[in-house]
C-alpha cells in the first residue's frame, strides 16, 4: 500500500491486499478494544471512528470493505470521510446557498427587463458567495483539524492488521 501522500484529499480512498481470510481480518477488527476508537461491523464493512471523549466536531472516519479474493487472501477498500452527518449538513447549506442564489438572479434578472432597480438583488448575490467563501474556507479549516485524526485512523487499521 502506498503511503498517505502529505496534503490529504477530500475523502481519500485506498485499497489493499491482504494476505489473509476475510473472516480473519473482520474478527480482528471486531475483537479490537483500543481508546479512544469505536469499532462497528456490518457484513463486511467495518467502520472506525473516535469515541465521545476525543470527537470533535472536524473528526473523520474510517470506512471499510473488506471483498474475498480466495480462502487465504482478502481485499481491503478504505474511505476517510468526515462525520456523515456533518458531511450531509454542508451539502445541504451548499444547495441551499446555489438555490438562492438561482432564484436571486432570477429576480434580478426580472427587474433588469422591466427597467427597475436591482443593486438589492445584486448586493444578495454577492452575499450569498461572500457565504460560500465563508463555507468553503471553514470546511478546508476543519479538514486540517481533522488530518492527524485520520492519520492516527489509518496508523490503527494497520497496527490491526498486523497484529
Amino acid at each position: 500500500m502506498k503511503p498517505l501522500p502529505n496534503e490529504i484529499v477530500l475523502r481519500p480512498r485506498f485499497q489493499l491486499d491482504v494476505p489473509t481470510s476475510k473472516e480473519v481480518v473482520l474478527s480482528k477488527f471486531e475483537q479490537t478494544k483500543e481508546a479512544p476508537f469505536l469499532i462497528k461491523r456490518l457484513d463486511e464493512h467495518v467502520f472506525i471512528k473516535f469515541n465521545q471523549k476525543e470527537h470533535h466536531f472536524w473528526s473523520p472516519q474510517l470506512h471499510l470493505e473488506i471483498d474475498e479474493i480466495d480462502m487465504d487472501n482478502c481485499r481491503l477498500h478504505g474511505v476517510f470521510g468526515p462525520n456523515p452527518t456533518l458531511w450531509t449538513f454542508f451539502m445541504f447549506i451548499h444547495f441551499i446557498i446555489a438555490t438562492l442564489f438561482i432564484i436571486v438572479g432570477i429576480w434580478a434578472y426580472a427587474s433588469s427587463s422591466l427597467n427597475k432597480a436591482y443593486h438589492i438583488q445584486l448586493g444578495i448575490m454577492a452575499l450569498l458567495v461572500a457565504i460560500w467563501f465563508v463555507l468553503y474556507f471553514a470546511g478546508r479549516s476543519g479538514k486540517k483539524k481533522g488530518k492527524p485524526q485520520m492519520h492516527q485512523l489509518h496508523d490503527f487499521m494497520q497496527n490491526v492488521l498486523t497484529a
